[in-house]
């Protein structure tokens, strides 16, 4: 190791190493411009989005599929589809590597998991998006922290491995996505992981996506599962599993105490292909057409514009924010909208940017009597200590979010599978994790999983360098406003249970005075804030939808030679974590670009409520 690297872990174990233990970060004021790799001027941006045959000639860079995106499907496809010495993939990613000087601890922030909330204020690592004010949310804007770096939002999120109900996937093929139902989408779950307790019906076993349960086994995490089975609800011991309904230990995307995103799961392990190249701290800024036909793509890389040549396919992986984005830059979108930004109008498609889904979520918090929470832990001596000792031994209190255990139940009677998710944490959570806890206490995140208040987001100028519009309409139904109502309820009566006795201080929040209906509406006004689940804004459909953007093949309509392949082509969100769901697209989608049949796996068990005339 050099002089260099080692004078950075050096500072990486003492002071530098935090223990973040929330599930995001807040509003950070976004420095993506001033340190843009790619430093170009707005003006210099021509929105024609025609295939160059001059440039073209002058290029001799071309490949089988081109991918703009190393993310959570970008990593997945660019491994698949090189699985075929006969094929050659181009990744182009905006962000850098995953790793400082090819080490992973000198990039300890993205892969020590408690030091999670480090990557999501870093904009080195972070697309920093930020909302329109939110209307029913007290006129707050929203901080959307997003992927850009190897990895993408698994480099950044809080490791949670949830899959949805199974319920979720037939849904899908009922709007519309043929094909893509519970018993065509599990097999792609079961590929991609390797659960460490081995493989059945529901989980993988020799997957690339390692996946494990908690290790700390804290006292509280005990006490919030008791205390939901003696509220009523049933205990699952795999909530990605036969039953989702119920509370117990959660899966996350953690192995030998360090992060497994997509970069290290698929990304990293196949770098030495011949076959397969990667670009970083490059911008794609449009999708080159000759005709109908996407032919390559445009890029800037240290100032310089780049064009690079599909043979195949250009496949959009950039997430729910940049595949629109892109689209829309290209020419592709509701044409009204392009015209008045002077872009040429390839293929009008409305949906591009519409249908835009998220969860939110909030904190219920609860005073610990006594001295067990992570409170201690985020301490300046206490970090020191526990960062040493992952930085050593990738073990400790910085091997794990420290998400451990959670659940879902219904909200009320006639659903019929579980609206509302829980995220349990042995720690105080302030600001999102931008202030040190006060005091001993835990909580519970929350949230309605199907909100019924949708959002778009458009342009906001025809350069590539300005973020778009992001409207996500948070709480601007009735069902969404009464739905974190009870998840505020339903929250307090799991925390009022006898297991939590020994433990239970003073309600911190929403506190006491917090009673009335009235009084629990404005507390979630001034509090429920994004999950960080953006979906659905290139929604995948049958053609004669007026608002698809892709077909079920993952293509988009009316186009050749394109496809989107992400968390943008959900019909509808999922009830859940997106990483794994995001994941499993990915999977499922190389099979249909390389041809193969589709794996299926009919008639597959899944959990049914005794009785949908009551709640519980």
């Amino acid at each position: 190791m050099n002089s260099r690297a080692i004078r950075m872990l050096s500072a990486a174990a003492s002071g530098k190493v935090g223990l973040s233990m929330g599930m995001g970060v807040g509003r950070c004021v976004s420095a993506w411009l001033r340190r843009s790799p790619m430093a170009l001027n707005r003006r210099d941006w021509d929105p024609s989005p025609r295939y160059s045959t001059t440039a073209a000639k002058r290029s001799t860079q071309s490949f089988s599929y081109v991918i703009v995106g190393a993310g959570s499907a970008g990593c997945v496809l660019a491994n698949r589809l090189t699985e075929d010495p006969q094929e050659s993939v181009l990744l182009l990613e905006a962000g850098p590597k995953d790793m400082t000087l090819g080490n992973v601890r000198l990039s300890w922030k993205i892969h020590m998991p408690a030091a999670l909330t480090y990557n999501l204020c870093d904009d080195k690592v972070n697309w920093f998006y930020h909302t329109l004010p939110q209307e029913h949310v007290n006129n707050r804007v929203m901080y959307w922290p997003r992927g850009r770096v190897w990895g993408g939002s698994s480099s950044l999120n809080a490791m949670v491995y949830i899959r949805g109900h199974g319920e979720d996937y037939n849904r899908w093929q009922r709007e519309g996505a043929e094909g893509w139902d519970y018993d065509h989408c599990l097999p792609y779950f079961r590929k991609a992981q390797c659960h460490e307790l081995g493989g059945d019906r529901y989980r993988g076993g020799s997957g690339p996506l390692r996946v494990s349960r908690g290790k700390t086994d804290h006292p509280l995490h005990r006490a919030f599962i008791e205390a939901g089975q003696q509220a009523g609800y049933p205990f699952t011991n795999d909530m990605n599993g036969f039953q989702q309904e119920g509370l117990g230990w959660m899966d996350m995307t953690i192995y030998e105490g360090k992060r497994w995103s997509t970069a290290s799961a698929y990304l990293r392990p196949v770098l030495n292909r011949a076959n397969l190249r990667t670009e970083v701290q490059c911008l794609t800024t449009r999708i080159l057409f000759d005709g109908r036909r996407a032919v390559g793509v445009e890029y800037t890389q240290n100032g310089e514009k780049k064009q690079v040549l599909a043979e195949k396919e250009v496949i959009l992986s950039g997430g729910a924010i940049n595949s629109p984005q892109l689209l829309m830059l290209s020419g592709v979108g509701n044409a009204d909208d392009l015209k008045q930004l002077n872009i040429p109008v390839v293929q009008h498609l409305p949906g591009v940017g519409s249908n835009l889904q998220d969860h939110l979520e909030l904190y219920v918090q609860q005073q610990c009597t006594q001295p067990i929470t992570l409170y201690k832990a985020q301490k300046p001596f206490h970090m020191v200590k526990i960062g040493l000792e992952w930085l050593l031994q990738y073990t400790g209190y910085g091997a794990t979010a420290h998400l451990e255990s959670g659940g879902f139940i219904r909200s009320r009677e006639g659903v019929a599978h579980p609206d509302i998710q829980f995220h349990f944490l042995p720690s105080q959570v302030i600001d999102h994790g931008r202030v040190a806890s006060k005091i001993e206490a835990y909580q519970v995140h929350v949230g309605p999983m199907r909100s019924t208040s949708i959002g778009w987001l458009k342009l906001k100028s025809a350069s590539p360098l300005d973020h778009p519009i992001i409207q996500p309409n948070y709480l601007s139904t009735d069902t969404d406003v009464w739905e974190f109502r009870e998840c505020v309820k339903l929250s307090r009566e799991i925390f009022a249970q006898k297991a939590f006795d020994p433990f239970r201080g003073p309600e911190v929040q929403p506190g006491p005075e917090c009673q009335s209906d009235v009084e629990i509406d404005a507390f979630v006004r001034h509090k429920a804030d994004s999950a960080y689940h953006p979906s659905c804004t290139c929604k995948m459909g049958s053609p004669s939808d007026p608002m698809a953007v892709v077909d079920p093949e993952t293509r988009v309509l009316g186009l050749e030679g394109l496809r989107v392949v992400d968390a943008s082509i959900m019909p509808s969100v999922v009830s859940g974590n997106l990483n794994a769901p995001t994941i499993m697209i990915a999977e499922k989608a190389a099979d249909l670009i390389r041809g193969r049949p589709a794996l299926s796996d009919p008639g597959v068990p899944v959990y049914q409520p005794g009785s949908l005339e009551t709640q519980r």
